[in-house]
């Protein structure tokens, strides 16, 4: 298998990531036929993948915004994944010029693409971290240069904790987080779950053993269990909610099925 010229030496180009599964289901370039083929067996039991994917980030996009809107110009993305169009710091610029984001994810790829597309911003920085290292996010040179933590901040949790296993704790990371935020922070959230999905479970579920597979586990929660992450928020209408019903901009009715699986929601410190 040939090495592309932007891929880290570092990095075995055999073993699949998530992120770079992610970036193929987007259309994106920077993924490995390991990700593809691994990316092509989970849509086998599961087509609509891409769909799901496209609008978690649609979803992230109506939410920038709406922080934005609620004076909110800080942005703490961890699990960022590779950029594709339409990025947070793409969004938050065009509506606010200014706007500093900060970028998380330890997917070594991720992390040398994202500072490829950010050189020169001094607005916007990525720092190579794990959600379950909530310190060493928020003491990095990056957040520390860009993010004011006594000022309200949008934290991103868009497609992540479902990568995260309930041994690993999840919830003691959020809460970890929440705590370094000033009040009127906002927790911008969307997690897979097997409701919503227009699949019975058990077909669905092959889907799941392919991510097991691969080593990274795809923790399919209920609606209460990711209620639970918003401990401490007071949830902005309309609550946690399938993706499309979360302040859309077009009628959910027009969306593909799959778009509504699992669920989306923004909280609120007080």
């Amino acid at each position: 298998m040939e090495r592309p010229v932007w891929a880290p030496r570092s990095i075995d180009i055999t073993v699949p990531s998530v992120s770079r599964i992610c970036d193929f289901y987007l259309g994106g370039a920077h993924n490995f036929e390991a990700d593809r083929e691994a990316a092509r067996k989970a849509m086998a039991f599961l087509p609509g993948l891409p769909k799901i994917m496209q609008a978690n980030r649609a979803f992230l996009r109506r939410a920038v915004r709406f922080a934005l809107d609620e004076g909110v110009t800080q942005f703490l993305d961890i699990g960022s994944g590779i950029p594709a169009s339409g990025s947070v710091h793409e969004v938050a610029r065009a509506a606010r010029p200014g706007a500093r984001v900060v970028y998380v994810d330890h997917d070594p790829v991720a992390v040398a693409h994202s500072q490829t597309v950010l050189e020169g911003d001094d607005d916007a920085d990525i720092v190579a971290g794990d959600l379950l290292e909530p310190r060493h996010i928020l003491t990095s040179p990056q957040v520390e240069r860009l993010i004011d933590l006594n000022r309200p901040v949008a934290l991103l949790l868009v497609a992540i904790l479902h990568f995260v296993e309930d041994a690993d704790d999840p919830y003691r990371a959020v809460t970890e987080l929440r705590d370094a935020l000033a009040p009127g922070s906002l927790l911008v959230l969307t997690h897979a779950s097997y409701e919503g999905i227009p699949l019975p479970p058990e077909r669905a579920g092959g889907a799941v053993d392919v991510y097991k597979d691969i080593r990274n586990p795809l923790i399919m929660r209920s609606r209460e269990e990711i209620a639970r992450f918003f401990e401490g928020y007071d949830m902005v209408e309309p609550g946690l909610v399938p993706m499309p019903h979360w302040r859309p901009e077009t009628a959910p009715e027009d969306e593909d099925p799959y778009a509504f699986s699992g669920f989306a929601g923004v909280g609120r410190t007080a």
